[in-house]
């Protein structure tokens, strides 16, 4: 692609510098770009910078008007060999069609964006992977039990909201888009059970998928509406939202991990079969599932990036620490997968 044919190789790892914008994980993957030896760099929106320069993560901070606007910085970071590590605020302050443009190196499969971005798509993608899903709704008057819309977008849960029946779905609807341009949507099945957000690493160096952690998520206002009474909350009048606010860590049943790596693998399988390349998937991505009652579990949703669940183990989780034996976020993974790639001159597998 236009990236790599701008990219002059370098000799050494110690010839590159990571680069990310800075937000959602911007602090992990810095701080694990350092941890493996590389200089770094922080494309903030104008007063945004402090956290970049509290915490000492990056070696240069970029400033711009809004994050789009790294685009006008492309030449300056090709020519500083920066390799751009892509996160949730990345894809939603960029698009995949301008994702596409970008002429700056980029960690990961840019083809495999628009399977994500389109969440029709992404259930044919987990549908090829043989995971079991929720059912989704064509049209609100086929509803005929509890669902959640989604809107489409890497929104962190932004303005989803539950329904019963059509009739409470076009009140709600219409409520959103009083507030907020809200179009494109899906309509799923409620599943009750635990949430689980499966946060995976698989390597195109070594073609070996690893289970770096696990979380799940604090989301307003339906966490602290768990904690009043249901009559309370009926005379209250509430409504729920699920506005993510921060990530809680999980450890899971030691059983339940073969199940887990199965699934990723076939997630890993099947995305090599969506474009003609045959690349797949590769670095860090995760499923949003549900373990019901059963130990059944139904996968929601994929992430083909980094998600901001992992940002809990800036220092490694029990998982890793299995593997490891020092400290190792997924931050510092993708470090990693990018030194190596360097030394064994694999770059090209790698970047986009």
């Amino acid at each position: 692609m236009g990236a790599r044919k701008s990219y002059k190789a370098g000799n050494s790892y110690k010839d590159y510098k990571i680069a990310t914008i800075g937000s959602h994980s911007a602090l992990q993957i810095l701080y694990g770009a350092k941890q493996e030896g590389f200089s770094t760099i922080a494309i903030c929106e104008k007063g945004r910078e402090q956290p970049y320069k509290n915490y000492k993560v990056a070696d240069r901070i970029i400033t711009v008007g809004r994050f789009k606007d790294t685009i006008k910085l492309q030449q300056q970071l090709v020519g500083e060999k920066a390799i751009l590590i892509p996160h949730g605020t990345f894809f939603e302050a960029f698009g995949t069609e301008d994702i596409q443009k970008l002429k700056v190196p980029y960690f990961g499969n840019k083809g495999i964006l628009k399977w994500e971005a389109d969440r029709m798509m992404q259930r044919e993608w987990l549908k090829r992977s043989g995971l079991t899903l929720p059912k989704i709704y064509e049209k609100p008057e086929n509803i005929d039990g509890p669902v959640i819309v989604k809107f489409y977008g890497a929104r962190g849960g932004k303005g989803f909201f539950l329904a019963r029946n059509a009739g409470e779905f076009y009140r709600k609807i219409k409520e959103r888009k009083a507030k907020e341009d809200v179009r494109a949507y899906i309509l799923q099945e409620y599943i009750i059970g635990a949430p689980i957000y499966i946060h995976y690493f698989h390597s195109p160096l070594t073609n070996e998928l690893e289970v770096m952690s696990f979380d799940k998520r604090y989301e307003s206002n339906v966490d602290s509406i768990g904690r009043i009474a249901a009559k309370d909350q009926l005379d209250l009048g509430l409504e729920t939202s699920y506005n993510i606010t921060g990530n809680v860590p999980v450890v899971v049943r030691e059983s339940l991990l073969p199940e887990i790596f199965r699934m990723g693998e076939a997630v890993v399988k099947a995305s090599k079969t969506l474009d003609g390349d045959g690349k797949g998937i590769f670095g860090p991505f995760s499923l949003e599932t549900v373990i019901t009652p059963d130990l059944k579990f139904f996968v929601f949703e994929i992430s083909a990036r980094i998600v901001a669940g992992t940002n809990l183990y800036m220092n490694g989780s029990p998982y890793t620490e299995l593997r490891y034996k020092e400290p190792m976020s997924t931050g510092r993974r993708i470090a990693r997968e990018i030194k190596a790639a360097i030394e064994r001159n694999e770059l090209k597998k790698i970047l986009d």
